[in-house]
């Protein structure tokens, strides 16, 4: 099975090095193309992936087609594609705000469509991925997708009305764990911890704290309450966040988010 990728940005890098980390596939079934000859050659010579000369030669040549560019570019991208999609290759999608339908006007409602959202962290293998299929993707195809795209982390089926809100709460997620991460970090240094230090402690902590809610399965409420002892640190310190409007700060981000993602897709 050969893998291409048109467009080689944060995003689809981050997959790249994802997929040849886990040998999804050898390095010598990925294919790449991207305007940008500099990103092409950086990861020529760290994956020893194939670079093709435009998005015809990629798509003749790869079972799987993911467009990883910005949302802007999708429509001039489908244009070079239109008519040289395989009846069986399957065109895999990461682009917010980019609807199944849209592909699919424009490369045939006879093809084989994928929609995606996946997160920075698939270049350490932990990713998180939404993802939609069109009628078109067969049973084994869907287990083929799967296994793709949980070669760089996790991966879960949603409707297709729902990718607005899981750019929300996933996609964009990552920047607003560094911004609150980086804002411990200074408490930490603001009482006298080195910064290094704090970034350590910090990252472990939260990736800790991750694990606990996954493997223990217990409401979220319920571990804060956990860690919460009466006249203790930690509830006067949840009392602070309270009084800053902490969660209704992060239900607004997901709300702006989302409405971001669906003024994108012309909603």
């Amino acid at each position: 099975m050969k893998i291409g990728f048109i467009g080689t940005g944060n995003m689809g890098s981050s997959i790249i090095k994802g997929i040849s980390i886990s040998k999804f596939v050898e390095s010598e079934n990925i294919n790449i193309f991207d305007l940008d000859k500099e990103k092409v050659r950086t990861l020529v010579e760290k994956y020893e992936v194939n670079a093709l000369s435009s998005e015809k030669e990629l798509v003749e040549n790869s079972d799987i087609v993911i467009l990883a560019v910005k949302p802007h570019i999708i429509p001039s991208v489908l244009e070079k594609l239109k008519g040289n999609v395989k009846e069986n290759t399957i065109i895999l999608t990461i682009a917010a705000g980019i609807s199944i339908s849209v592909l699919e006007n424009t490369l045939g409602a006879d093809k084989k469509i994928v929609r995606t959202m996946p997160n920075t962290p698939a270049q350490v293998l932990e990713g998180m991925t939404a993802v939609c299929f069109n009628k078109n993707i067969l049973e084994n195809e869907k287990k083929t997708i799967f296994e793709l795209l949980n070669s760089f982390g996790k991966s879960i089926e949603i409707e297709e009305k729902l990718m607005h809100a899981y750019t929300g709460i996933s996609g964009s997620l990552p920047a607003y764990v560094y911004m609150f991460m980086e804002a411990l970090a200074d408490g930490g240094v603001l009482e006298g911890m080195p910064r290094d230090k704090a970034y350590k402690i910090i990252s472990q902590a939260v990736l800790g704290s991750a694990k606990m809610l996954l493997e223990t399965e217990k409401h979220p409420g319920q571990l804060k309450d956990e860690v919460c002892s009466p006249s203790g640190t930690t509830i006067e310190a949840v009392r602070a966040l309270e009084n800053g409007n902490f969660r209704g700060n992060l239900i607004e981000a997901v709300v702006a988010c989302t409405e971001k993602s669906k003024r994108m897709a012309g909603e």
